[in-house]
């Protein structure tokens, strides 16, 4: 089996969207996703609780949409599939994927090198996510859009006037957000970040293999904001 992928692969929306990855927190949840970066089923997010070990599967956290800032460029590193295009194209940075020890990510793209690694931990509700700034001239800002779902993980969320995007809080590096009533609460911890206030709904994410299926497969998913981090080169994050 192999567990490493080069451009060839990577670089190939059609074929990265193909290798999904997944780790699993020994609750019944777990993170997941595609080489691609977008998302091709209803089960895929970064963070997918079992409310009630095993079960009650939440897709809490969706993705978090990154694009590095370097000077007058924006290098966006999501990508996502909506009907009839592909926005953003960051899979087009995506030079190696590995699944070994955890799948890991390293992009690169003007002299800008980030690798990032993906890890759920055992027996909790969590996910880590690493960022390294390998090779840089000056330094980067890494800017995170966390995109919510938050939703039963057969299901998918529509656009609504009832999530509440005002029960959300930023204090010292820790973000927290409560989209709805008797739904666990989303904390989400970038030490060194600020965060800009920006709420609005992303329409029509299309998820491939839902569609081969016969299912419903357009979802819409709300952003609270934008966060915002500097990297210097050799920082981990």
């Amino acid at each position: 089996m192999t567990n490493t992928f080069d451009g060839t692969i990577t670089r190939n929306f059609e074929q990265g969207s193909r290798r999904e990855w997944l780790e699993a927190n020994g609750l019944g949840g777990w993170a997941s996703g595609t080489l691609s970066g977008a998302h091709t089923r209803r089960y895929h997010g970064l963070l997918v609780a079992a409310t009630k070990p095993p079960v009650g599967r939440q897709v809490l956290l969706s993705k978090l949409a990154e694009t590095l800032v370097a000077g007058d460029r924006r290098i966006e590193l999501d990508a996502n599939a909506y009907p009839g295009t592909v926005h953003p194209r960051g899979f087009e940075h995506l030079v190696e994927f590995a699944l070994t020890p955890f799948p890991t990510f390293t992009y690169a793209a003007g002299g800008v090198r980030l690798r990032k690694t993906i890890t759920a931990v055992h027996g909790e509700n969590t996910t880590v996510v690493v960022y390294e700034l390998l090779e840089a001239d000056e330094e980067v800002e890494l800017e995170l859009r966390p995109l919510v779902a938050y939703r039963d993980y057969h299901a998918l969320q529509h656009a609504s006037d009832a999530i509440g995007f005002a029960n959300a809080s930023f204090r010292d590096g820790v973000f927290r957000a409560r989209p709805y009533l008797g739904m666990p609460e989303l904390v989400l911890s970038i030490p060194g970040a600020r965060f800009a206030p920006r709420p609005d709904w992303y329409y029509r994410f299309e998820y491939a293999l839902e569609r081969e299926r016969g299912l419903d497969a357009l979802e819409d998913l709300f952003c609270h904001g934008v966060f915002h981090r500097p990297l210097r080169a050799g920082e981990r994050l």
